[in-house]
């Protein structure tokens, strides 16, 4: 039985637009997507629980997930499909540091300096893992072009226009379920 897993972006939830339709396309019990806590030492941690008591066909990761997904590929020696994937979040959420809102439903958490640090630490090169990276070149918060580099001995694939949110990835379940069965 294919079993997916879905790992959200910065201030983002398990259950959204991206989740439901890779659970509507693949199944409901196929696809799961945590929420995932803002310490990447405790969202590594709490995925790897899951990479270990069951096995999982796919890593799906959006942005901040990208990044954690790179890191659990390049460990678990698995496929991953990159959305808009983060290449240097420690620079990117520089910024955030203090009491943020999930995006998902207002609750409140705190984003600590030492998170970046963290975040920082689990950099790795994408060597090891197999890679679908879906960009978009009008994502408002993230340089496609620094993925596109990065994972560039990969499948990349350059959707000009959209946004960060990827808001359109059922054009694109076909295509991940093909990355799937290669």
């Amino acid at each position: 039985m294919l079993k997916i897993l879905y790992l959200h972006g910065f201030a983002s939830c398990g259950e959204g637009n991206k989740s439901t339709l890779l659970k509507s396309y693949f199944g409901a019990g196929n696809v799961i997507a945590p929420d995932l806590p803002p310490s990447p030492v405790d969202a590594i941690e709490s995925i790897e629980k899951m990479l270990e008591s069951s096995k999982f066909d796919l890593l799906i990761g959006s942005s901040l997930g990208g990044y954690y997904a790179t890191y659990l590929a390049e460990k678990y020696r698995m496929k991953a499909v990159l959305l808009n994937p983060s290449t240097q979040p420690w620079k990117t959420l520089a910024s955030y540091p203090g009491w943020q809102k999930r995006f998902c439903d207002e609750e409140a958490f705190e984003f600590k300096s030492i998170y970046l640090e963290q975040l920082k630490v689990l950099q790795t090169a994408p060597d090891k893992g197999k890679y679908l990276l879906l960009l978009q070149s009008k994502d408002e918060v993230l340089d496609y072009t620094k993925a596109q580099s990065l994972y560039n001995t990969h499948q990349v694939i350059v959707e000009y226009g959209g946004n960060h949110r990827f808001e359109n990835i059922d054009d694109y379940l076909s295509m991940i379920e093909n990355f799937i069965n290669k």
